[in-house]
């Protein structure tokens, strides 16, 4: 029998229900990042908001987050698929709407900056040094992973 409401998903997106266990998850890291529990897997973590390119709304994902100098962060846009993540095309789509949430510094509004050429080495020897599991996932991956500093605006 035939479906014809069911929509074919794209190859490397995930489905229905992985997309309801990863909102889950997502939101109970998120409280748990906003109560002061911001580490996972040897991790830090915080809680980054965005804004929908297509639907205008507010977008919250708690994601890893690397140090770069002593007062940016360095995301990782692997998303585990064969695509960027959402998170990383609203952040470009609306970068003046950015902010991060981190337990000893409340919400802070960033200006995220894509890295590329030297940069991006560098900051993708220093993150594969501290958590060498992102250079296994980028092996598999068939796409470059994007990275982004955030910086804290104005």
């Amino acid at each position: 029998m035939n479906n014809t409401s069911t929509q074919e998903r794209q190859p490397g997106t995930p489905g229905a229900l992985s997309r309801w266990f990863q909102r889950t998850v997502n939101g109970r890291t998120t409280r748990k990042i906003r109560r002061g529990r911001a580490t996972m897997m040897g991790m830090d973590l915080l809680v980054l908001t965005t804004v929908g390119r297509r639907t205008g709304q507010t977008r919250e994902n708690p994601l890893a987050w690397f140090a770069d100098g002593a007062d940016a962060w360095v995301l990782i846009a692997s998303g585990g698929g064969s695509q960027n993540p959402g998170w990383y095309a609203n952040l470009l789509a609306n970068p003046e709407a950015a902010t991060i949430e981190l337990p000893d510094r409340g919400v802070v509004p960033v200006t995220p900056e894509p890295l590329t050429g030297a940069s991006y080495e560098a900051a993708w020897a220093s993150i594969v040094e501290a958590q060498p599991r992102f250079a296994k996932y980028q092996e598999k991956s068939a796409r470059k992973y994007p990275l982004v500093r955030l910086t804290p605006r104005g």
